[in-house]
């Protein structure tokens, strides 16, 4: 054997046994935090990597008590509109502008008619039902008390009527049926209610009935609103004008949209009223203005007059004293560090979705950038792959917080180049 190849082996041993020893005695991987492009280190441990969200069929972020409210943020002062409870929700955002009482237990009326409808929805998009699928109506929706679409016993209606007089009217009658139809019974429907809650992170809420006619176990509160509302507007695109429509006629008798919001032309286009005695009268109404939308959740008003006005007040709070803005585009990179045992030595991490903040006006400029992640990256590394945490901070606070993943895979180097890594990894 030359000295020469002897000399290549001994190199081989060394690295792999450097490489050996530097995985059973390594210490805390160092966190590398990047505060606007200036990186500063701290020891991490390495099952700090933010952890997974829950697997839930929602794709919607719920919020919670820790979730940063943008008015806190703000110097101008937030309405005291002196009801129950309320929230203004920035969906644009996903972020709570405002709220009083998010998580109290209120009844929910008949908002509760828009977990309804997203089921039937959901039953219309699997082809389970269809618009024009007649019905006959059986003796229970047709005695069914309440607000009322006036359909009758052992007659035919289409699914696509009984839509309208769920949404528009209200009709607690045409709810019945729709129920019945979808499930086969009500106490069925009632069920995949509540399962469909959980699913949506609705923590807080449970239905008795498909209407929201009152019951004990009938409850909510405007935080779970607000996620329930997200999912009518995002996931049900194709039947969401519903709710924006001024009128409906069935049976020779018109009856108006009861959401008096969609005919003052400020941008409202959804979704529902509600009102019980003990709820109060309810509104969970949404605008668009300027590509932005907004949210608001009102419970426990005095009268019809006041909800609107309550509601109407809200909403122009939010789009006056708050804008949106993006803060990480699609793709591109919020910072490139350092990666080890790959075929490139920079990996790119940032957002695959565009970033977008709701922020005070006047604050634009101020929001700091702020990534964090485990400071030992190893390939390979997969797009998409979540390695630490981006956070968007304001006056010293956070405002918002977003996974930080890969945007461009890296692929694992060859043996020589990960030894090498691993050797230069030892000092």
């Amino acid at each position: 054997m030359s000295f020469r190849s002897f000399f290549l082996g001994l190199i081989v041993v060394a690295l792999a046994g450097g490489a050996y020893y530097y995985d059973q005695n390594r210490t805390p991987d160092q966190a590398q935090t990047t505060v606007n492009g200036t990186t500063v280190s701290s020891v991490i441990s390495n099952n700090s990597v933010v952890a997974a969200e829950p697997a839930v069929r929602s794709s919607i972020t719920t919020t919670n008590l820790q979730t940063p409210v943008v008015s806190d943020f703000a110097s101008v002062a937030a309405p005291n509109p002196g009801i129950k409870a309320w929230m203004v929700f920035d969906v644009t955002s996903n972020q709570i502008i405002g709220n009083v009482e998010p998580d109290l237990k209120i009844a929910p009326a008949s908002l509760t008619k828009l977990m309804t409808a997203s089921l039937v929805f959901s039953a219309l998009d699997d082809k389970r039902i269809n618009l024009d699928q007649m019905v006959t109506v059986s003796e229970k929706a047709w005695k069914t008390g309440g607000s009322r679409m006036f359909i009758e016993v052992n007659k035919q209606v289409s699914v696509g009527d009984l839509l309208q007089g769920m949404i528009v009217q209200s009709g607690n009658d045409a709810t019945i049926q729709l129920a019945e139809t979808v499930a086969g019974s009500e106490s069925v429907f009632v069920s995949q209610m509540n399962q469909e809650a959980q699913a949506f992170g609705m923590s807080n809420t449970n239905f008795a009935d498909p209407t929201g006619l009152p019951a004990p176990d009938n409850y909510t509160t405007v935080r779970d609103l607000s996620v329930l509302a997200q999912h009518i507007i995002k996931d049900h695109p194709s039947y969401y004008h519903y709710f924006s429509q001024p009128e409906f006629t069935f049976n020779n008798i018109r009856q108006p949209n009861r959401n008096g919001l969609l005919y003052r032309n400020i941008g409202v286009d959804g979704l529902k009223t509600g009102h019980t005695d003990d709820a109060g009268y309810c509104l969970i109404s949404t605008a668009i203005r300027d590509g932005r939308r907004i949210i608001s959740i009102v419970v426990g008003a005095g009268s019809v007059r006041e909800r609107e006005q309550v509601s109407q007040t809200l909403l122009d709070w939010g789009f006056q004293n708050f804008t949106s803005q993006t803060v990480a585009e699609a793709g591109k990179p919020l910072v490139q560090p350092r990666v080890w045992e790959g075929e490139i030595k920079q990996v790119s991490l940032g957002s695959l979705e565009p970033v977008v903040v709701t922020v005070p006006r006047g604050l634009e400029n101020a929001v700091q950038v702020v990534t964090q992640y485990n400071g030992k990256l190893v390939a390979p590394l997969a797009k998409g792959q979540t390695v630490g945490s981006v956070q968007f901070v304001l006056n010293g606070k956070i405002l918002k917080q977003e996974p930080l993943v890969v945007t461009e895979a890296v692929a694992q180097a060859g043996f020589v180049g990960r030894m090498w890594d691993k050797l230069l990894g030892m000092f």
